[in-house]
């Protein structure tokens, strides 16, 4: 069974199970309610509303109020120097349909049960959590420095001793050089 409901000026087809976004409505989170703007009531037997179903309606729970994504309004005239930029967010309520009541008395239930979210607590979870993982970052940055530092003056006494190493075999080769060049000279 299936049904054609109107909200927010807009009309939905639903049936027993489904999720839908509608415009916000003034209902509380996990709030079970019913909906009497039945517009058409389909399956076996189709009943359809000169506007309305009278004795029809639509159990629905709120499993959701939020905003959706940002929207971009960018408004342009050419060769006029006029730009507009503007963002959107639309808030919704998320609606499970529990149930569908035809004006027979026949009802169409869902086994499933409705997942109400609280978003400003998962949100409000998220930035603790964020917050929490840099205060640790933090706290290792200290122990980080501490061992980049040790690190660096381990690396600066390579360095040297290659310096070192280097300059000795440096002043080897030229004084070898020196004294061959000393011995050809007293031969001569």
């Amino acid at each position: 069974m299936y049904a054609i409901i109107r909200t927010g000026g807009k009309q939905y087809k639903v049936q027993a199970g489904d999720v839908v976004q509608v415009d916000k409505l003034d209902q509380k989170l996990g709030a079970e309610f019913d909906i009497n703007e039945i517009l058409m009531v389909g399956g076996e037997s189709t009943h359809v509303g000169q506007p309305l179903v009278k004795g029809a309606k639509v159990t629905v729970v709120v499993t959701k109020q939020a905003k959706t994504r940002k929207q971009i309004v960018f408004k342009k005239k050419r060769r006029q120097g006029y730009r507009k930029f503007a963002t959107h967010k639309q808030e919704f309520t998320e609606l499970f349909v529990k149930a569908i009541t035809s004006p027979d008395g026949k009802v169409a239930k869902t086994d499933e049960s409705a997942k109400v979210v609280d978003v400003a607590a998962v949100r409000a979870e998220k930035a603790q959590a964020r917050v929490a993982a840099r205060k640790e970052r933090a706290a290792n940055k200290g122990t980080a420095e501490v061992v980049k530092k040790a690190a660096k003056k381990v690396a600066k006494k390579k360095v040297a001793k290659k310096a070192v190493k280097k300059t000795a075999k440096k002043a080897t080769k030229t004084g070898a050089k020196k004294k061959a060049a000393k011995k050809t000279s007293k031969k001569a």
